[in-house]
């Protein structure tokens, strides 16, 4: 019988929540994390995860999900399986360009709209506290009232579900974090669009592609974690982010080796055109 995907793969994870097809299972997830009203979720719009970057040699930023909501909030849902020193400075800076990139030329301050930035992490990355779900605000240091509302990060921590507790976003979280077909299937008897994500799972897990791009970015982790596990004993910090590289690179070669268009790489990877050029014109160039 064909294995089930995790969801915690880039592709998986993309395809699952955020394609217009799947649209229902983005905003059942959403509606179970944000206290917002249930107007606030009719006719989200997906858009395109790609921040730009401000200089020519600014840095491109590529967000899982990125959605606005019926009034203009702007939410980036993001996956991180892996831990590193930078975490935290990552997501800052994905929220602050969240921000920024709203204000076109002829716009104003007060027309900018909230930012959320939802990460679903595989790892402890906020070790002060036990809660599976954590939320930040700017706020006053001594008397804890918030500045304003525009910005806010939300953790949602896979290893801290507790087993007491059965809501609606734990039952999501869940899902996420299975990996055995008994794990998907208890997962998938919380709620009617679960098992509707289960399904669709099944469905996806049989279609060759995406197992392989999946199975490239297991292995992937499985190396940059035997790495980065490696590096912090040695302190090899530049280490790191070169297996990175590599290991990016190396899902680009196998993919292109079987034949896959340049445009099914991207839609795959998450990766746009110009960098999977670069990386098979530097293995051509080997």
């Amino acid at each position: 019988m064909q294995e089930i995907l995790t969801v915690r793969t880039d592709v998986v994870f993309r395809r699952l929540f955020g394609t217009e097809n799947n649209i229902k299972f983005l905003k059942d997830f959403l509606q179970a994390v944000l206290a917002f009203d249930d107007q606030e979720f009719v006719g989200l719009k997906i858009t395109d995860p790609h921040q730009l970057p401000d200089t020519p040699k600014g840095k491109l930023s590529i967000l899982d999900v990125k959605v606005i909501t019926a009034s203009g909030k702007h939410l980036n849902v993001e996956l991180q399986v892996l831990q590193n020193p930078e975490m935290k400075s990552r997501i800052t800076y994905y929220l602050s360009k969240m921000v920024t990139e709203q204000l076109s030329s002829g716009k104003h301050y007060d027309e900018l709209k909230r930012s959320i930035c939802i990460v679903v992490t595989n790892f402890n990355i906020i070790k002060e506290t036990e809660q599976y779900h954590t939320i930040f605000r700017m706020l006053e240091q001594n008397e804890h009232f918030v500045f304003n509302d525009l910005t806010e990060i939300q953790v949602l921590d896979l290893t801290k579900i507790p087993a007491s507790v059965s809501d609606e976003l734990t039952n999501w979280m869940r899902f996420i974090k299975a990996e055995k077909k008994e794990e998907f299937e208890v997962a998938a008897q919380a709620s009617p669009v679960i098992q509707e994500a289960y399904a669709y799972l099944v469905e996806l897990s049989a279609d060759e592609k995406v197992r392989l791009i999946a199975e490239e970015e297991l292995k992937m982790q499985r190396d940059e974690y035997a790495r980065m596990t490696g590096s912090r004993r040695e302190g090899e910090a530049i280490g790191m982010a070169k297996g990175k590289a590599e290991g990016k690179a190396e899902i680009v070669r196998n993919m292109a080796y079987r034949g896959m268009a340049v445009t099914d790489i991207v839609d795959m990877t998450g990766l746009d055109a110009t960098q999977v050029d670069e990386i098979l014109q530097g293995i051509a160039e080997q």
